[in-house]
């Protein structure tokens, strides 16, 4: 199985779907996550999301007959999560400790982890922006870390898919995306950098993927 070249995504759409109780650069919408579901598994197959946020990958899993799982940090969005996908499963955790919070094999790893941008602030974004001071580097070789134990997860024919961009504030250009790419290569085999194609611009969002791997090995 393969993910389509390009997803089409509708500003406006995403602006009304979008749980009230997220900030305004909440831009994991549905359609995406129904594109990679339609390509990537069938009903019944398991589905892990390692940063459950408001529960969109959850919420969709369960409309298409997914099973799905989800690992979110903060109590409030593990409450919303619940409340939009009653039948998943929601674990209140850190995503830095995966393999000890939930058990595999999944058919399907989907997520888009919190950004940080080089020159932004020193909050941790995988401490939930607690004000936890971090570094760009340590921030990225933490986010190494989850997405070896995704792929450590994942049945024979899985996949994992990082929906991930860079960002530009005008002052800084951060090659996100491109480095996500570069840890997936390094704990896994990249096999698919897919468009995510706005039909506007998103706050400070330069080029946005769905970054597709497998683990090692895997054909």
């Amino acid at each position: 199985m393969r993910l389509r070249p390009y997803v089409f995504v509708s500003h406006d759409e995403v602006v009304a779907e979008r749980d009230p109780r997220a900030d305004e650069d909440v831009h994991f919408g549905r359609g995406l996550v129904r594109a990679v579901l339609e390509d990537l598994t069938r009903p019944g197959d398991r589905v892990l999301d390692p940063f459950a946020g408001f529960g969109t990958t959850l919420r969709v899993a369960e409309e298409m007959g997914r099973a799905a799982v989800g690992v979110e940090l903060l109590a409030e969005r593990c409450a919303v999560s619940g409340e939009v996908a009653p039948r998943s499963q929601v674990v209140c955790g850190d995503a830095r400790r995966l393999r000890a919070l939930v058990e595999g094999p999944f058919d399907l790893v989907l997520t888009s982890p919190p950004y940080m941008a080089a020159d932004d602030h020193p909050e941790d974004p995988l401490a939930g922006y607690t004000g936890t001071e971090t570094s760009y580097p340590r921030y990225l070789e933490e986010l190494r870390g989850i997405l070896a134990q995704s792929l450590g997860l994942l049945g024979p024919e899985g996949h994992l898919v990082v929906n991930v961009a860079n960002i530009d504030t005008g002052t800084r250009f951060t090659p996100l995306a491109w480095d996500v790419g570069r840890l997936l290569a390094e704990v896994g085999r990249l096999t698919q950098d897919v468009f995510v194609c706005w039909d506007r611009s998103w706050h400070d969002l330069a080029g946005d993927y769905l970054l597709v791997a497998r683990p090692a090995g895997k054909a």
